[in-house]
């Protein structure tokens, strides 16, 4: 069973008000600025774009059948599109961020099917797991021990972990199709074993079919389609269906990975009578970290994922505001003696990265010296 009962307990005393002072004052920006929480028409016309690149690539090459190389160029787009449609579309429908509407949040949801992934494990992965105890080892998912890779502090590394800061990346670039594949398969029978799935079992019969109709449609018409029906060659198929997950896998997995697998995030663990000794707003702050906030093409594609630490506080406002709600969060945090991190680019991020993967390869399991 896993342990999804962590209590946040606030112990610092002159910290109590912390977030509800954000919460009041970002009430009070849509509030005087008569903003809805929601889309706007700059979201708008970016889900276009980026569905617009993920289509009509396909299209190309299912109605042109061009070469070799263009055909993988295409691909490549379509990874690209892929990627940010997942941090900016699905990411925020699925928190129901996007649209104050839930039917509206619950069709563009489905944008996720375009990863080949399944919209009941991700939202438990993510809106439940990780959003609520982030970075907390056998807890948060996202951090969970990969066999080949170790992201906490709180696993023994093994030999070959000495080397996950080179192989780390060949890794993240089979995620996603890790994730089309096998993985939601995996993951929604760990998750019925471990709890966290409460679903009776007709319920989850009808999920487990869902998931595979969803399979099956996603194969049926990224390969099949072309292969049977356009004749595309078989080799074009493949070949580009596979650089479409690369690309897609790395910067999924490289931009998450950048908030909180870095430099100064904090791994705590639950004590003894299963608290975490802060509120879970401190908790946030303490675990996140902001990238490159000043690159504006970054914040566009990434759908402000560059801003976690306010996404982590506001999981359900579209993540078109963050840049501007961040400037509210920053001198609250000063008040307060609240740590707010941020490292200025995106490539010394990439570097905290690494060195995080480093570290952790070379650090014992915590538990052992907590034990």
């Amino acid at each position: 069973m896993r342990n999804t009962s962590i209590r946040f307990i606030d112990s610092q005393n002159d910290k109590t008000n912390f977030f509800s002072s954000i919460r009041k004052e970002v009430d009070e920006y849509f509030r005087s600025n008569k903003l809805s929480k929601n889309y706007n028409s700059a979201m708008v016309v970016k889900t276009i774009v980026l569905m617009a690149l993920y289509i009509f690539p396909f299209l190309a090459i299912l109605l042109l059948n061009p070469g070799f190389l263009i055909s993988n160029l295409l691909w490549v787009l379509m990874g690209i599109a892929m990627a940010g449609i997942g941090m900016c579309v699905m990411h925020d429908a699925n928190h129901g961020a996007y649209s104050k509407n839930p039917e509206v949040n619950k069709w563009l949801g489905y944008t996720l099917n375009l990863l080949g992934g399944s919209i009941f494990n991700w939202k438990l992965q993510h809106n439940v797991l990780h959003h609520t105890f982030t970075n907390i080892a056998h807890v948060d998912d996202d951090i969970a021990d990969k066999a080949i890779i170790k992201l906490t502090p709180h696993f023994q590394p093994k030999w070959f972990h000495r080397f996950q800061f080179i192989y780390a990346f060949a890794l993240y670039s089979i995620m996603t199709l890790y994730w089309s594949t096998f993985k939601d398969f995996l993951q929604f029978a760990r998750y019925i074993r471990d709890g966290v799935n409460k679903n009776s079992r007709l319920n989850n019969l009808m999920v487990l079919l869902k998931i595979i109709a969803g399979k099956l449609a996603y194969f049926g018409i990224l390969i099949l389609l072309p292969i049977f029906i356009f004749s595309v060659p078989l080799s074009h198929v493949v070949v580009g269906f596979l650089l479409m997950h690369a690309v897609a896998g790395v910067i999924l997995t490289v931009v998450f990975q950048l908030a909180h697998t870095v430099e100064g995030t904090a791994h705590p663990l639950p004590n003894d009578a299963n608290e975490i000794e802060t509120s879970w707003a401190i908790h946030q702050m303490n675990t996140t970290v902001n990238f490159a906030p000043s690159n504006r093409f970054l914040t566009w594609y990434l759908g402000g994922l560059n801003y976690q630490i306010e996404h982590h506080l506001f999981p359900n406002v579209c993540h078109v505001h963050y840049p501007a709600i961040s400037r509210i969060v920053k001198p609250i945090c000063k008040k307060y003696d609240v740590p707010y991190m941020e490292t200025k680019s995106f490539f010394k991020a990439l570097g905290s990265h690494i060195q995080a993967l480093n570290r952790f390869s070379r650090l014992p399991s915590l538990n052992e010296a907590i034990n």
